[in-house]
């Protein structure tokens, strides 16, 4: 569902925080109760989307230095609760999000994917390169969004954010 575009490098003398791992997410939970299980596809994609962002992620809360830290998502009337514990599981925060500003987003998105898989099939590899521009300038559209309304809540690098706009896509794809 996400194209993966490799990270630049760090500029020279620049510290890389990834290293840190107080400043890492080591496990991710989807409530089943408010999120539900998905169809075999949807929950190939979420396990898929978890797994990257574990695999690969700069998190932080600020003024806090008690990471790493576990993420449980859930949905609450309509919003999606980032419930951040520590490492041992404790709670730590919770930050709510609406979703109200992705919606627009999200339907462009899985329209423009949508064409991407139908032009797999049929279109010159110049048309599909297309299509693909346009979905990872969306992905990276929604990224940006993500990074901007958790700004102050949570401290992330744009890769991560990248990651994290890969799981709420993947936790509302129809399949």
């Amino acid at each position: 569902m996400q194209g993966g575009e490799a990270g630049g490098g760090l500029p020279e003398g620049a510290e890389d925080e990834s290293a840190d791992p107080r400043r890492k997410l080591i496990s991710i939970v989807l409530d089943e109760a408010s999120i539900g299980r998905g169809n075999a596809d949807q929950e190939h994609e979420r396990l898929i989307a978890i797994y990257d962002l574990v695999e690969c992620n700069c998190f932080a809360l600020p003024n806090h230095s008690g990471g790493p830290y576990g993420l449980h998502l859930a949905m609450e009337e309509k919003k999606l609760a980032f419930d951040i514990r520590g490492a041992d599981g404790e709670p730590v925060v919770k930050h709510i999000l609406s979703l109200s500003p992705f919606r627009r987003l999200l339907k462009d998105y899985f329209m423009v994917c949508e064409s991407y898989y139908a032009a797999i099939r049929t279109a010159t590899p110049s048309q599909i390169e297309a299509i693909d521009m346009g979905r990872r300038g969306l992905h990276d559209e929604g990224a940006a969004l993500l990074a901007e309304r958790l700004d102050g809540k949570i401290e992330c690098d744009f890769d991560t954010a990248r990651r994290l706009f890969t799981l709420i896509t993947a936790l509302h794809w129809k399949g």
